[in-house]
Order: structure tokens, then C-alpha cells, then sequence
């Protein structure tokens, strides 16, 4: 008996052994599992045009991955951003970059914030079921107006130029300005949306178009022919939408300062920034609206924190973190699902998501931010300051 109870007890202690064993390679395969990182492939320009508006957007990005990965990551999971650099948005490029980073097992790519120059990345991701974020695309194209059935899986956590134009027409009524001049770089689709939008409620609100004006930046020789247009006419405000990265905005408002225009002029948020400012003479009685203010007196202390940290020149920057936390709530939504469909469906949800950026919406026909709130700053002898906030009431159709 003693020596049956004695393998039976053996055996009882093997089965038990084995059982824990199981157990633990059990455990160790759902560890393992819910340890697998959360890819975000991103393709970035990193020194061409595009490049004051993506690398601060990536670093402040990177920085709120930290902060994510600190507090657990997502459903357990932790977020990892791997680059790839686009060398100026050439399309040869930019696609061999979304190859790199779909082969390298990206679960979600971001890409530039242009929609042309954002496509052969955009076209890649979609085709293999992918979800493509643009931090910052102002147009309603980054979606299925441009990319067709796939492309409801295209988002931008930049404002559509229908919001934007909406609210500068709003700031520009509410200082009192009634006439309007209007200066559109025509090159690229932003730029023109901004300022058709910013016409459809200004006229809306009871403002008048007192002249339209069309020039091209990045090597258009017709700026100062715009500018001599501009400047025969009497306007309450010139309105136009050019980055200064681009080269068009320092000839724009020194052409118009040198004939004695002192007339306010109102921009975009791709006018943001001083580093595009000329010694001299000095900016003055310019205005813009952006996502954010990179000079430390945003509203929001988080922000200025931010901003600081990551030496952002644009309030752009802003858009970086503001779509990683945008893509860790639709996967939380999805209940942890990186699947394209899965969260472009959880996105065109979104109502007032809140992200550091502020309140964020999206629909099935707009996958460009709307309702977000603005901030105003004006440039006064070369120094920025911001002066008020605001959100467009109504967008506009163009």
C-alpha cells in the first residue's frame, strides 16, 4: 500500500507539473501576444517643403507615445513609431517608403501633410486595407473624394479648409472688417479651399469681395503682380492661405508694406510660424489662425509644456500627438482591433473626441477635422502673440 500511495502520489505530482507547465506556456503565449507593439509606420519629409510641418508633428508624436506606453500602452499593447523619410515627397520616393513600412508590418501609416504629395503613401496603405493618417491634410480629399471606396480609410487630424475658412471669415466679421480681398496661391488644393471657404461665409455673414487675386508660390514668378492688384484696392482685409516655407508669403506682405499698405492681412494656419519672417523690414498687422501657439502663451499649459520640449516652429506640431491619441481611442473602441476597417469605422464616429489638440469630428463625409477650436495670432514687428481664440459656426459648402 505504501508503495502504491507512494506512485500514485508520483503521479499526481508529475500530472500536477505538467499542468503548471501548460499553464505557464499558456500565459507566456497570451503575454507574448498582448506584448505585440502597435506599429505606426510613418513616412516624413524631412528636410523638403513639407518639412517645418511633419518633423515637429513626429516629435511631438514620438513624445506622446512615451506618455501612452508609460501608463500600459493600448489594450496592453505598447505603440511603436518606425520612420521612414520621403526626401522631399518625391513619388518614387514616398511609395517606396509605404512598402517599407506595410513589409515591416505597420498596422496603421502616417503620412505628409499635403494631400497630393501624401498620395502614393495614402494609395499604398489603402490598397492593403491599412488605415492612413495625415497629422495635418487641410482638405476634404483625404478620403473618399479623392481615393474612391478605399479611401474610407483615409483620415487627417489637420481642420478642413471648410472649418478654416468658416472661422477666419468669422474672426474677420467680428473685428469689424466688412471688405475683403481675396489672394489665392494656387498651388497647392489647400490653399485654394481656404480661401474659396473663407469667401462662401464671408459672404454668408454679409462681408463683400472687393477683389480676387491668383498667384503661385514655389517658383511662380506673379506675386508682384498680385501684389501691385492688391494694393489698388481698398480693403478692409486681404485674405490668403500660402505657407511661409513655401516662399510666396515674405513677397506678399513686403511687396504690399513697401507701396505704405498697412492693410490687415489674414492667413491660414500654413502662415504660422517666424521662421519665415525677413529682418527686414518687419512683419506688422498680420494675423493667422493655427492649431496651437508655439510662443508660450497658449491657453493650454499642456501645449506650451509641449511646444517647448519638442522646439515646434508651427502650431502644427499639435496634430502629431493629437492623431495618436485619436488612433489609441478608436482601437480601444474597436476593443483592440487594428484591422483598417475596423477603426475607420470607430473614426467616422468620432464626435468631440478629446485630444491634446482639442475636440475632435469627423463624419462619413468629412475625414478632415471640423469644430476644432482656433487660435488667432497676430505678428506686430516681427513678434507673435496670441489674441483670442475661435470655432467656425457653420461649414460651408465649396
Amino acid at each position: 500500500m505504501k508503495r502504491l500511495g507512494s506512485r500514485a502520489g508520483l503521479i499526481l505530482v508529475a500530472v500536477a507539473a505538467s499542468v503548471i507547465a501548460l499553464a505557464a506556456a499558456a500565459a507566456a503565449r497570451t503575454t507574448s501576444t498582448a506584448a505585440t507593439p502597435i506599429v505606426i509606420g510613418w513616412a516624413f519629409d524631412s528636410k523638403g517643403a513639407m518639412a517645418p510641418f511633419d518633423n515637429p508633428a513626429l516629435a511631438a508624436a514620438q513624445l506622446r507615445v512615451k506618455q501612452v506606453n508609460a501608463k500600459g500602452g493600448v489594450s496592453g499593447r505598447p505603440l511603436q513609431i518606425r520612420t521612414c523619410d520621403t526626401q522631399g515627397n518625391k513619388p518614387a520616393t514616398a511609395k517606396a517608403c509605404a512598402l517599407k513600412l506595410l513589409g515591416g508590418g505597420a498596422n496603421v501609416v502616417f503620412t505628409t501633410c499635403d494631400v497630393d504629395l501624401a498620395a502614393p503613401v495614402v494609395q499604398e496603405a489603402i490598397n492593403r486595407g491599412v488605415l492612413a493618417v495625415a497629422p495635418c491634410i487641410g482638405t476634404d480629399q483625404m478620403g473618399p473624394k479623392r481615393f474612391g471606396a478605399k479611401g474610407r480609410l483615409a483620415f487627417s487630424f489637420g481642420n478642413v479648409a471648410q472649418d478654416e475658412g468658416s472661422a477666419m471669415a468669422q474672426f474677420a466679421w467680428g473685428k469689424g472688417w466688412r471688405t475683403a480681398a481675396l489672394a489665392t496661391d494656387g498651388v497647392i488644393v489647400y490653399f485654394k479651399n481656404v480661401v474659396q471657404a473663407f469667401k462662401a461665409r464671408w459672404t454668408q455673414l454679409g462681408g463683400k469681395v472687393v477683389d480676387q487675386e491668383t498667384y503661385h508660390s514655389l517658383g511662380g514668378n506673379d506675386v508682384q503682380n498680385a501684389v501691385s492688384r492688391l494694393n489698388s484696392k481698398k480693403a478692409d482685409v486681404i485674405v490668403t492661405s500660402t505657407a511661409g516655407a513655401f516662399g510666396a508669403l515674405s513677397t506678399l506682405i513686403t511687396g504690399l508694406r513697401s507701396l505704405g499698405n498697412d492693410t490687415p492681412i489674414l492667413n491660414s494656419w500654413a502662415g504660422d510660424g517666424t521662421y519665415w519672417l525677413p529682418k527686414s523690414p518687419k512683419v506688422t498687422n498680420y494675423w493667422f489662425v493655427t492649431f496651437a501657439s508655439v510662443f508660450g502663451d497658449d491657453p493650454n499649459k499642456a501645449v506650451n509644456k509641449l511646444a517647448k520640449q519638442v522646439h515646434a516652429g508651427t502650431g502644427g506640431f499639435i496634430t502629431g500627438p493629437a492623431a495618436i491619441d485619436g488612433v489609441v481611442t478608436a482601437i480601444k473602441r474597436a476593443h483592440g482591433s487594428t484591422a483598417g476597417a475596423a477603426l475607420a469605422g470607430q473614426f467616422e464616429k468620432f464626435r468631440k473626441v478629446p485630444t491634446l489638440s482639442g475636440l475632435v469630428s469627423f463624419s462619413t463625409k468629412l475625414h478632415t477635422v471640423f469644430g476644432r477650436q482656433y487660435r488667432v495670432i497676430k505678428i506686430q514687428d516681427n513678434k507673435a502673440r496670441v489674441v483670442g481664440t475661435i470655432a467656425a459656426k457653420v461649414v460651408p459648402k465649396i
